[in-house]
């Protein structure tokens, strides 16, 4: 039933976690942040509310999601399926709902088995959300409904990566979010015309490349808790960046081979931007292996990596069309 569904999102709800300082620090080890935007995301995640990540593209937005996602700690017991006025809507997707009791263990403990034990739930969307998919969807043959997105995503995380980049306006988007964000809870409709109350219980994270003036208005900003800008790197943490990714791809790191790399910005007037290492040593890989030759931080080298790394790109860093 619909009202025991409500009752068990409510006892495991999201607001109830709490990440320490230790837990973001660890988290994020293997990432270069600074500790400014790491002191917003604490207080962010333990809000259990909503993030509005901005910035340009390539500076690890959608990573620092992705590890705030590894933050939801514990386990979530969801049914396979909520009936309401008779009618059935599937709430259970193995796609986002990964199962943290096995079966043989349930069946010894006796577990009921029209519910199921899973992980917090992480479900992201991009290009692909619709207002269509914010509502309950129909299945004519099974007779079923299928749950939306935000209600999979009950007691752990929703992303909207991308934002703005939807087929759907920012704007309609963003009046279908906003009872949901002010009152954590949202109106679904069944096929017959009647609307039924979920709880809205979640960390909604929304990431975008754009600036946020240009996608919403004051009165919906002001719904959003937590606004944080992923700004791109300075020179020493594109340095750190670079001496990490050597690290991983055993790379002997040298100082001479970043000067190299940094005259490439500044002879191109191009922007820094955190993921660029990461592809310029890739690159470098790929060009060593072709040549059949070991892969080093070598002058000739890095400047065949270079010149076809960052032709693509346009005068802010970005790949053409970011």
């Amino acid at each position: 039933p619909l009202q025991m569904y409500i009752q068990a999102v409510q006892r495991q709800s999201i607001a109830n976690l709490h990440v320490t300082q230790d837990d973001l620090v660890r988290a994020f080890a293997h990432m270069v942040i600074p500790r400014e935007t790491l002191a917003q995301l604490g207080p962010a995640v333990n809000s259990g509310k909503s993030i509005f990540l901005f910035g340009p593209p390539g500076n690890g937005k959608t990573s620092i999601a992705e590890v705030l996602a590894t933050l939801m700690k514990g386990d979530v017991v969801l049914p396979y399926a909520v009936e309401v006025d008779q009618q059935v809507v599937k709430v259970y997707d193995q796609v986002y709902h990964r199962v943290a009791l096995d079966p043989v263990v349930a069946e010894r403990l006796r577990f009921d088995h029209r519910w199921v034990v899973s992980k917090r739930p992480i479900v992201m969307t991009g290009g692909e959300l619709t207002l269509e998919t914010l509502d309950l969807i129909y299945d004519e043959t099974s007779k079923f409904y299928e749950a939306p997105f935000q209600m999979k995503a009950n007691g752990g995380i929703f992303m909207v990566d991308d934002f703005g980049r939807q087929r759907v306006s920012p704007k309609d988007l963003l009046n279908r979010w906003i009872v949901p964000l002010e009152k954590r809870v949202d109106y679904l409709t069944l096929h017959t015309g009647k609307k039924i109350e979920i709880p809205f219980d979640m960390l909604i994270i929304f990431s975008t490349n754009l600036d946020p003036a240009d996608l919403v208005d004051e009165a919906f900003l002001r719904r959003i808790r937590y606004k944080i800008g992923i700004e791109a790197p300075s020179v020493e943490q594109y340095d750190e960046i670079f001496k990490r990714i050597c690290t991983r791809k055993n790379i002997d790191y040298k100082t001479e081979a970043m000067s190299q790399i940094l005259a490439h910005y500044r002879k191109k007037n191009l922007g820094l931007r955190s993921c660029h290492p990461r592809d310029i040593v890739e690159q470098l890989i790929d060009t060593a292996r072709f040549l059949g030759r070991p892969a080093q931080l070598t002058p000739d080298l890095i400047e065949m990596a270079c010149d076809s790394y960052f032709v693509s790109l346009d005068p802010s860093g970005n790949p053409p069309g970011a």
